[in-house]
């Protein structure tokens, strides 16, 4: 994959997913931190398929965004 500034693009993907994920912890209202957490966890997702594959993190990852949008869109507080 190209490089850029000599990281690949599947390592930006994990950057961002971890500042993704991050940023959500400092962020004192609920439903923002559920949403900036599901973009993090679906980039986290993205990166495990780029990885060639890595199940813990898709299967982690995954697991919480169905979460944090279970809370998001069926059981609004």
């Amino acid at each position: 994959m190209e490089d850029i500034f000599g990281i690949s693009i599947t390592e930006w993907v994990g950057y961002l997913a971890m500042a993704g994920l991050l940023i959500s912890f400092t962020m004192k209202d609920v439903k923002k931190l559920r949403i900036i957490n599901t973009i993090g966890c679906v980039l986290f997702v993205t990166y495990g398929f780029m990885l060639q594959i890595s199940w813990p993190i898709i299967i982690s990852n995954g697991a919480i965004a169905l979460i944090n949008l279970y809370y998001l869109l069926i059981k609004k507080d």
